[in-house]
């Protein structure tokens, strides 16, 4: 069987089973896909020996007949997952040397389900950023090209590896986390599909924290039937982390139908930005289209509070960041500045973290440190808070109206550049999330599905936006969606 690494999480499961292929097989073409990838810089942590161990394993449940879903499919995990033993980083520098002795408990979950992990993936360093361009291990690039253009563009942040993972068919899925879109982003920017679940649903232990209230591991994948099988084996309760949610987790492969015949979907006026490009405007109603055409009603509604969303954000997430990276010290693990004679324990403070942190976390770590602060806790804090409970009552009104799902754009414009925001003012950066940061405000399940190409045939994506816990009725949306669009392209080889 040729093109192995093509192939989709639920083909190679039903491939795996019949005998067609094994995961060793699998898993070497992953590899051999990888080692011929480096332009692309999305693995930082290669690990073909724990691979090749987990896929022999692998192959042994599936003829022993004890083969869950996930069991012998090769994937990428990104940098922020703790993986016992192996590097796990959060592409920073003051983590450099840091292998934890415990394990994440989504990658406990995936592992045994049988799952192989072919390495680490890149990403902006502690997921801040929307272009992963904040990396210690340097710039991961998309696979796809502008037309003829060489120049190479982001992937999306944060989780910009896993993306470009996937669509260049480094692995056959990939973890992401997303705290203001960084899952959906970058899936819209590499044609993949990528979906947010409702905060609480997967276990935030053992994953390198960004901000608390926000964070939310999901699965990246090539199609929804396949982000449905990884997220079911990535979710469920965790009595290890506090904000985990003690629910059943349904079959959301088996929700499937494609049938939205006498679903509602909310079209949100307030997301008509000033100055959106015309292509995504155009995007967007055909998506609308698409779902009325599948039996959905189309209804205008009102989300008021969104204008509101990206400020109250960057503040709430720089706040949390700055109490959560207060650990980064170099007292206990990672690095530790050199002193000089005569400094002391602040000394080392202040030159490991001025050495260890990148610009952008430094930022927002400024930034959060000042909004906390006694003088201006009310001023920003809580008042940003009081707007977070706003947005999410915005969501809680519409859906109580009888709306079932809410189609958005996933960005405002295909992938951009790499280096053409570097002399931008970081707010212009900021506003990559503008259609993405209402959903983790409000703690929602959110999709990104690829829907078509731009004028320079690069991908776009359509965001759908589902309620609290209903993780499969949103991916029956999205896979309604995704039949009608009929998004099949690929990028062309160039690395």
């Amino acid at each position: 069987m040729s093109d192995l690494t093509k192939m989709k999480v639920a083909e190679a499961r039903d491939a795996l089973r019949a005998g067609d292929v094994t995961s060793v097989e699998l898993t070497e073409a992953c590899l051999g896909a990888i080692e011929g990838a480096g332009a692309l810089n999305a693995y930082v942590h290669k690990t073909p020996e724990i691979a090749i161990e987990q896929a022999k394993a692998a192959d042994d449940r599936i003829k022993a007949g004890d083969a869950p879903a996930m069991c012998g499919i090769p994937m990428g995990i990104k940098d922020l997952f703790c993986t016992r033993g192996v590097a796990s980083q959060a592409a920073s520098r003051i983590l450099e040397g840091f292998k934890p002795e415990y394990e994440s408990t989504v990658t406990t979950q995936l592992f045994d389900a049988g799952a192989v992990m072919l390495g680490k993936l890149n990403m902006d360093e502690f997921a801040m950023g929307s272009s992963n361009e904040t990396s210690c291990y340097g710039n991961a690039v998309n696979p796809w090209r502008r037309g003829n253009d060489d120049s190479q563009l982001t992937p999306g942040g944060s989780s910009g590896g896993s993306a470009a993972a996937v669509a260049a068919d480094l692995c056959l899925a990939a973890t992401g986390t997303d705290t203001g879109g960084s899952i959906r982003q970058p899936a819209a920017f590499t044609g993949i599909t990528g979906i947010k679940p409702t905060y609480g649903r997967c276990s935030r232990w053992g994953i390198v924290a960004f901000a608390s209230s926000l964070d939310q591991a999901g699965p990246m994948t090539k199609d929804v039937r396949d982000a449905a099988i990884l997220l079911q084996a990535m979710c469920g309760h965790d009595p290890k982390d506090s904000t985990s949610a003690d629910l059943p987790v349904p079959d959301f492969e088996a929700m499937l139908t494609g049938d939205i015949k006498g679903k509602t979907i909310g079209i949100p006026r307030e997301y008509h930005m000033e100055g959106m490009p015309e292509e995504i405007e155009a995007l967007w109603a055909r998506g609308r289209e698409m779902l009325a055409d599948a039996g959905a009603k189309i209804v205008d509604i009102s989300l008021p509070h969104t204008k509101y969303a990206l400020p109250a954000y960057y503040v709430i997430a720089p706040a949390e960041a700055s109490s959560n990276l207060a650990r980064y010290d170099g007292v206990r693990y990672g690095h530790r500045a050199t002193l000089a004679a005569g400094e002391g324990i602040n000394d080392m403070y202040e030159k490991t973290r001025a050495e260890g942190f990148g610009p952008e976390v430094q930022r927002r770590v400024m930034v959060g440190t000042y909004v906390l602060s006694a003088g201006f806790y009310d001023a920003y804090y809580n008042r940003a808070r009081k707007v977070r409970t706003l947005i999410k009552k915005d969501f809680e009104d519409v859906f109580a109206q009888g709306v079932d799902a809410i189609l958005t754009p996933a960005t405002p414009s295909a992938a951009f550049g790499l280096g053409e925001m570097q002399d931008a003012d970081p707010v212009q950066m900021y506003l990559n999330d503008v259609f993405t940061v209402t959903v983790n405000l409000a703690g929602l399940p959110g999709v990104s599905v690829p829907a078509g190409l731009d004028k320079q045939g690069l991908p776009l994506g359509l965001q759908l936006i589902g309620r609290p816990w209903e993780e499969g009725d949103l991916l029956n949306t999205a896979y309604a969606l995704e039949r009608a669009a009929g998004f099949v392209e690929k990028p062309a080889k160039w690395w």
